[in-house]
């Protein structure tokens, strides 16, 4: 695992640690985030806001979750399909 991946990876589950699971979908995840969609994520270099992850990996997603590991594991897969980590 990459640095850029570990310090995503440690950003997302804070922040997303607080979400009422299982989540059902996406808005499920709204409460939990400080900024709501205009949260951001930064590691290596790279940033994302909430809203820009939700639109690149909604249909990659696979709702509901039952933890925040799940949810995190598959944010990362995405932006690795993606190219973007």
């Amino acid at each position: 695992m990459s640095d850029t991946e570990a310090e995503l990876r440690e950003e997302l589950t804070e922040a997303f640690s607080n979400a009422d699971y299982p989540v059902k979908n996406q808005m499920g995840l709204v409460p939990a985030l400080p900024n709501g969609p205009s949260t951001s994520f930064e590691a290596g270099g790279q940033s994302w806001t909430a809203m820009e992850l939700a639109t690149k990996l909604s249909s990659r997603a696979e709702f509901p979750y039952d933890n925040v590991d799940d949810l995190v594991d598959d944010v990362i897969a995405g932006l690795k399909d993606e190219d973007e980590l």
